[in-house]
């Protein structure tokens, strides 16, 4: 492009030339443009690959969505760019049945050249190439980075974006290849991480400050372990060298502390306990201490970490000095002085002010012993001798009384890369002359800091330091004093983020190798420069003032540990070349059992488990689950034979019956079989190793005889059930195999190959969904067209009956599916009747009932007669019966029968009444007809009537009951239609007004529509329903449900001792109503005379009490009990009746089970109780002398006024609870305006609670409260002190506690306002005398009155106090665990 000089004397374009060069600019942006538009209209081709290798531990399956011209070559670098592998060392084949052949990386042909499909999937494999893994691509290989990638390759987006990296961090969480293998693999620092078990990255942090120790670490090496003396499991030292030597010498990333902690006597409980980490360098070292005793490595820690200082106090008047020597292994400096507003800016200012000393004066007058009066006086701090490792503690924990919570100081405080401590030592002063007199008065705080600063660690020897004069320190103290050898070099920086309640703890750690700083944060290792470090002073960027920690940083150092810069004592770390004997031979185990571990790893990633199915033919012929666990190169033939080991067929089965299929457990699906397949590895059928797979296997078994069957892909399974209406039976199903594209006509062929009926006069039923009945009717419709899936049910009948031309839904077939259905198993258990009870049957069997003629002895007898032989052959209870006649007391037993079809004696008897069960199932019809021809063709039935001893029984049983049963509306969240298919022609009225006609073949649908909608009936509102309409006809006595019992032995035993049980078979559509007339017979009673009750997984039960509800929410195998007792008619509720003991330690005893209905007053209530409680609490009570009120859980609430009425004023409902309270006096409650309220007197110089004491208020005022409770107690006004009670009745608290833990005397005016909120009877109340002052205690007598209080409020169930969640005490157990307290509980 030619320039030419400008007037200015620069070149510049010519006016052409710039014309012509924004012309090719358009040209290109058009060629590209252009190039954008032909690929966006070019077709795509999907490429699905699953990687098969091991190289990873999950086989991941990629997607990629590719230009249809895209080459090989660039599909490989595509696929080596998502996958993470090295392009060249892998291999790509199609997977496609009976084609796998591979792809040429080489060749130049497009995708579509290659057999790619453009708008379909298409399936390839990664596979090893040539035997060997792929390699997986490191960060520098290029194909880690997004810069690696080419302009075309990020036009074309084929997988998830790198994430960018973060500062400070290990790169290996921005690498797209990231995976479980690169965490197996050394951090590229060299250095290893330490796994976080759950809240150990405090213990993690410190025990990589003491591996980066070069003076610790070596020390540690060169103490050998003697196996013969102790356990190496619980040895402190001996896990701890083991963990040093792995951090050195493993390739891990980051390994385990789980040994080190078990030799601490942890659990894993203590691993979801977060601790201090300087509480945790304490301890540790006390423990290191303990276990190396009489060692040479018994001083090392005094040596490397302990220092001295003197604590003092000096007299201003005469010079008189007494002072203390004592050590510690860390200097505790404040952030921010207490009340202060300002923080120390730096550590050398905290140091200062660490060693700053106060004057004691005024009223903290010093009492010199040499004056022999107070003086003021100096007292401080002065450092002696520094250690070889300074430790600092920055106290960045505090207590805000403000708000009286810990808090943590995020105030910037700066510390040095070296520090001199020269400055801190006074050497002149400690060398004046003044100190010429020692006295041991620091004696008394032997082991204390000075004020709250200072923490100590005393020497096992105090006295030696105590009260020694300067002039006697030994050399190697002064040795330390010269300023120019005090210069420590930082090399730890413990760092905490988060807040006082909880956070993370990381090491930031200089490496004295070569002088790089790292970051030690758990697992990940990375290093980090000096910018990192002046990021952990904490603080912002804003003034130091007070409210400047609140907007700083959570992230900040809290530990700092400085090592004396000294070249002779410097060490190096020991290289392995340099370990001592012991140790090499403990690297040589780690080695052989890391490598151990690695080839068990090994199998681990190559093993397939999957879970296993099998119809074992012998064991109850149950479908049996197992996993199987079979490595990836083994063949079907050998896996075959370790599931035939697995599910124990041996000698059962031979092996040659048996093969492994794909099984779908969900669908109960055989999805394919495997024939030829004998010697293809596991790893190829399973689609390669997987942690979990979308299918299972099933080993298929067959007799000698048989012939395994080829199941293929794409076929569906159809469980045929043959339906004989003759014997009204349906058979067990027959499994075939069809085609979603064969037609009905071609499915009948099927079945009738596999059932031997005829096709031609075939009906196949298919049931679509739970009790979906549809009849396939037309020949050439497909089995896809009409619904089937991949696993199906239908019922199929082929007779010669007419049945074949009456209407689907009308005929005999619809009625026995219909009822094989609905048809529901249902075990119960029946009452246990008490000898001597003369029970009497009334079975309502059409007409009107009547009642029966006391004098017709005849009927009765025979009736009796024929219920007592019905029950004995049933097997269903021990009904003793009482002769009627005064002639005969004998009592008949029915243990011993066996069950037996009954045979009417009436020759009337209906024909079809036994049809249901011809075998061993009695019809209740039978019965109800041999009942009616006995008496006479009436029926015996007094809903009224009460038999004698049956509530007595009933409330026994309810009494030992500790829970109370619920609403039933649990048994109402599944609604459905009360329609039927009777075996009788005809009509038939329905429960809810509809006839059988109007029942068509969508069962659920047409259900729905007909459903009784419980909620909008007067039953409802009154929480039952009755069994009769408005006649006095039994609702139930109309229609009939399929009803089949017959006898059942529990196998657990829970049977015996006289309890009968009946296994059930019966129409879930019945409703409850109906279904306890069936039982009738089989309990003894007439359905109004007892309870139903619903048995729970956890054998908690439930009365069922709405009679008019079907039971459509109840399953199969469901667990009823029968308990005797007047069942609830229409109005009436079950009220459970406790006793109120305000006074006792249980103030909660239950009494009765008892009735209240809709309108009664409370003192009709009453008077029906009385009676009971007299019979069965033997409480004989005047109705005066006592009271009902409102029980919410344990508290009483609203007393019950004798005018009351249930449901106008008093709100009632299923399953209530009330207190019944014995009054002292006459009824102080007269109206409802007034309030009662339960007191109680505290009298703190007697440390007692008194009795409670009730309070009737004629108003909310607190004055009036004041006054009644003045007047109770003779406090006067003016001191009388009340608060309000917390938590449940009777508001147990502790003595110790009640002084100030309750809000006492509140300032308001009324009772009704916060925080009182008393508006209703029962609260409780504390009052006490202001001017009465807590009785003085002994430290003795304050424990032993702890102790029982403790022990009132534990069985009360109170709590002794209210605190948050305690922090457990970090401890260290030198016998390998904490020794339990044999006195706890």
């Amino acid at each position: 492009m030619e320039m030419v000089p400008s007037e200015e004397n620069q070149l510049v374009l010519k006016e052409g030339m710039f014309w012509s060069c924004r012309q090719s600019i358009f040209v290109e942006m058009k060629k590209r443009f252009s190039q954008l538009e032909n690929a966006a209209e070019e077709p795509r081709v999907l490429c699905i690959v699953q990687d098969t290798t091991n190289a990873k531990t999950v086989n991941e399956r990629l997607t990629l969505n590719l230009p249809a011209s895209t080459t090989l070559p660039k599909l490989f670098e595509d696929v080596a760019h998502k996958a993470g592998y090295v392009n060249g060392t892998f291999d790509l084949a199609w997977r496609k049945t009976g084609d796998m052949g591979s792809l040429d990386p080489s060749s130049e042909m497009s995708l579509t050249e290659s057999g790619f499909e453009p708008g379909k999937r298409n399936f390839l494999q990664l596979t090893d190439k040539d035997g060997e893994q792929p390699q997986i691509a490191s960060d520098e290989s290029g194909t880690a980075s997004s810069s690696g990638l080419d302009d075309s390759s990020q036009e074309r987006f084929i997988g998830p974006l790198p994430r960018e990296g973060t500062v400070g961090c290990s790169s290996d969480y921005s690498s797209p290849s990231y995976s479980y293998s690169s965490i197996l693999n050394k951090s590229d620092t060299g250095y290893v991480g330490l796994v976080n078990q759950a809240m150990t990255c405090y213990l993690n942090s410190l025990l990589q400050t003491l591996f980066m120790t070069p003076e610790f670490r070596n020390a540690l090496y060169n103490w050998e372990f003697e196996e013969s003396e102790e356990d190496p499991v619980t040895s402190i030292p001996y896990q701890l060298q083991r963990l040093f030597l792995l951090l050195q010498t493993s390739k891990k990333r980051a390994i385990e502390t789980t040994d080190v902690t078990r030799s601490f006597g942890w659990d894993s409980s203590e691993a979801w306990q977060q601790h201090d980490v300087q509480e945790l360098c304490r301890v540790m070292f006390d423990a290191l201490e303990q276990k190396w005793k009489q060692t040479e490595q018994a001083d090392l820690i005094n040596q490397l970490y302990q220092g001295k200082l003197k604590d003092y106090v000096r007299c201003l008047e005469c010079g008189y000095e007494s002072w203390r020597i004592d050590t510690y292994l860390d200097i505790p400096l404040v952030i921010r002085p207490f009340g202060a507003s300002q923080a120390y800016g730096s550590v050398e200012e905290a140091l200062q002010a660490f060693v700053q000393p106060e004057t004691l004066d005024g009223a903290n007058q010093y009492f010199c012993e040499r004056c022999k009066k107070k003086c003021d006086a100096r007292k401080g701090l002065r450092f002696l001798h520094f250690p070889y490792l300074l430790t600092l503690q920055l106290k960045r924990f505090d207590f805000d009384y403000t708000t009286m919570h810990r808090i943590k100081l995020n105030d910037r405080m700066s510390f040095p890369e070296e520090l001199d401590m020269g400055p801190f030592i006074d050497v002149e002063d400690e060398k004046s002359p003044q100190t010429e007199s020692c006295t041991d008065s620091g004696a008394e705080n032997e082991g204390s800091c000075h004020s709250d600063q200072m923490s100590n660690d005393f020497s096992a020897d105090d006295g030696v330091d105590e009260g020694i004069c300067l002039d006697s320190a030994s050399s190697t103290e002064r040795a330390l004093k010269p300023k120019s050898s005090l210069t420590f070099e930082l090399f730890s920086v413990m760092v905490h983020s988060g807040s006082a309640a909880g956070g993370h703890y990381y090491a930031c750690i200089k490496s004295f190798s070569d002088g790089q700083w790292y970051s030690f944060n758990d697992q990940h290792v990375s290093k980090i420069t000096q910018e990192d470090i002046r990021k952990t002073y904490g603080g912002s960027s804003g003034s130091r003032g007070y409210y400047s920690s609140a907007f700083a940083s959570s992230t900040n150092a809290y530990m700092l540990i400085y090592r004396l810069k000294d070249p002779s004592r410097n060490a190096k770390y020991l290289d392995c070349d340099d370990f001592p004997e012991h140790i090499k031979h403990l690297v040589q185990r780690e080695k052989e059992s890391e490598e151990q571990e690695k080839r068990q790893r090994e199998i681990e990633r190559n093993t397939c488990k999957i879970k296993l199915f099998c119809m074992h033919p012998v064991k109850m012929m149950a479908m049996m689950e197992n996993k199987l666990e079979v490595h990836k190169d083994k063949t079907l033939r050998e896996a075959t034979e370790m599931a035939y080991k697995l599910m124990e067929l041996d000698g059962v089965v031979p092996l040659d019956c048996c093969r492994l299929v794909k099984y779908d457990e969900f669908h109960e699906y055989l999805e394919r079989s495997y024939e030829g397949e004998e010697d293809t590895p596991m790893g190829l059928l399973l689609g390669g190793v997987k942690s979990s797979y979308m299918f299972d296997l099933l080993l298929e078994t067959r007799r000698p005889e048989q012939v395994f069957q080829p199941y293929k892909p794409g076929e569906v399974m159809v469980k045929v059930h043959v339906v004989d209406l003759k014997t009204d039976t349906v058979a067990p199903p027959v499994s075939i195999r069809a085609y979603l594209n064969q037609s009905i006509t071609e499915f009948k062929q099927l079945i009738a190959q596999a059932t031997e009926l005829s096709a031609e006069t075939m009906r196949v039923v298919l049931e679509r969904c739970y009790n979906d009945l549809r009849l396939l009717y037309v020949p050439n419709k497909t089995l896809k067209a009409e619904g089937f899936f991949r696993s199906n049910k239908v019922f199929v009948e082929s007779s010669e009956s007419p049945d074949h031309q009456v209407t689907f839904t009308d005929s005999l077939l619809w009625k026995l599916l219909d009822r094989h259905g609905n048809t529901i198993r249902l075990f119960v258990s029946l009452p246990v009747q008490s000898p001597g009870t003369n029970r009497t049957i009334c079975q309502k069997v059409g007409g009107d009932p009547e009642e029966c003629s006391e004098g017709s002895k005849v009927n009765r007898n025979s009736v009796e007669t024929i219920l007592e032989e019905s029950t004995e052959k049933l097997k269903n209870l021990s009904l003793q019966q009482q002769q009627g006649s005064s002639t005969s007391d004998s009592q008949k037993s029915s243990d011993t029968s066996d069950f037996e079809h009954i045979e009417s004696p009436s020759p009337s008897q209906d024909p079809d009444s036994s049809s249901v069960s011809p075998v061993v199932a009695v019809d209740n019809r039978e019965l109800e007809n041999r009942i009616r021809v006995a008496s006479g063709g009436g029926a015996y039935s007094d809903p009224e009537t009460q038999f004698p001893g049956e509530e007595r029984s009933d409330s026994e049983v309810n009494n030992d009951r500790s829970t109370s049963s619920v609403d039933s509306d649990i048994l109402s969240s599944s609604h459905s239609s009360d329609t039927l298919c009777n075996a009788d022609s005809g009509p038939i009225q329905l429960a809810n007004g509809l006839d059988s006609h109007s029942i068509t073949s969508s069962r659920r649908s047409k259900a729905n529509e007909g459903k009784k909608e419980t909620w909008d009936t007067a039953e409802e509102d009154s929480g039952t329903d009755s069994e009769y309409d408005e006649n006095g006809k039994s609702k139930a006595e109309s229609y009939y449900l399929y009803f089949r019992a017959e006898p059942y032995a529990q196998e657990d035993g829970s049977g015996e001792g006289g309890q009968k049980c009946v296994l059930v078979h019966v129409d879930k559509r019945i409703t409850l109503s109906a279904f306890k007339q069936n039982l009738e017979p089989f309990v003894g009673v007439t359905s109004t005379q007892f309870k139903v009750f619903r048995v729970y997984a956890n054998n908690q039960e439930f009365e069922s009490v709405r009679l008019n509800e079907t039971l459509s929410s109840f399953s199969d195998d469901n667990k009823i009990t029968i308990r005797l007792g007047r069942a609830l008619k229409k109005g009436e509720y079950r009220v459970k009746v406790y006793q109120l003991l305000v006074n006792d330690a249980e103030p909660c005893k239950f009494l009765v089970d008892t009735v209240f209905a809709k309108g009664m007053t409370v003192k009709q209530s009453k008077e029906e109780l009385m009676p009971q409680l007299k019979d069965q609490c033997k409480l004989d009570l005047n109705i005066d002398k006592f009271r009902l009120r409102k029980k919410t859980w344990k508290n009483p609430g609203t007393v019950f006024l004798d005018y009351h009425v249930y449901e106008e004023d008093i709100n009632i409902s299923s399953n209530w609870e009330v207190f019944l309270e014995v009054l002292d006096g006459p009824e102080k409650m007269k109206s409802m305006s007034q309030l009662a309220v339960l007191t109680r007197r505290w009298t703190p110089a007697q440390m007692k609670l008194e009795p409670f004491r009730e309070v009737v208020l004629e108003s909310s005022s607190v004055e009036e409260l004041k006054e009644k409770l003045s007047e109770i107690s003779g406090v006067p006004l003016e001191n009388l002190e009340f608060a309000k009670g917390r938590g449940t009745f009777p508001c147990d608290i502790s003595v110790l506690e009640i002084h100030q833990d309750l809000d006492w005397n509140p300032k308001v005016s009324t009772l009704n306002v916060w925080p009182l909120y008393i508006c209703d009877d029962g609260a409780v109340v504390f009052y006490r005398d202001s001017t009465e002052e807590p009785m003085e205690q002994s430290e003795d007598e304050r424990n032993e009155l702890m102790k029982r209080e403790s022990s009132r409020l534990l069985k009360t169930g109170h709590r002794v106090s209210y605190s948050p969640r305690k922090e457990k005490a970090l401890k260290i157990y030198l016998d390998g665990g904490p020794v339990k307290d044999p006195g706890q509980d």
